[in-house]
């Protein structure tokens, strides 16, 4: 009996498909591409160019009276409402998207970089992550 075309080509391990995944198709791993499209999205909300309900749920420090002193208002970090890690308020895009933005390096938190400019920059800076967290 002929064996599946996946084994053949990809072998018998997941390793060897993670490997051709990354190396060969340039996908980044589920968990990393709910960072990149959740990044994408917090950045073209602070553009301007997202539905107005999610532009809604990213607000600036900068923008708070109370947080305009705070380190992170010159970070350009935003707003994390208030959430219980118990409940499924924290998977939102309120809470979600500002994490995610939150967690980026300052550099790609940068609100003028082009569309395109971020979206490689995200992607090189998931991509180095992925590869440092399987090498361990």
């Amino acid at each position: 009996m002929p064996q599946p075309v996946s084994s053949v080509i990809l072998g018998s391990s997941t390793e060897g498909l993670t490997h051709l995944l990354h190396s060969e198709l340039h996908w980044l791993d589920v968990p990393h591409r709910i960072l990149h499209k959740l990044g994408v999205t917090v950045h073209q909300c602070l553009q301007g160019r997202a539905p107005q309900y999610l532009i809604n749920c990213c607000h600036p420090t900068a923008d708070v009276a109370s947080h305009q002193r705070l380190r992170s208002s010159g970070r350009h970090h935003l707003v994390v409402p208030r959430h219980r890690r118990s409940t499924l308020s924290c998977r939102g895009f309120s809470v979600a998207g500002p994490m995610a933005w939150n967690a980026l390096p300052d550099d790609l938190r940068d609100p003028s970089l082009s569309a395109d400019n971020f979206r490689k920059r995200l992607k090189t800076h998931l991509f180095r992550n992925a590869l440092r967290h399987s090498a361990h």
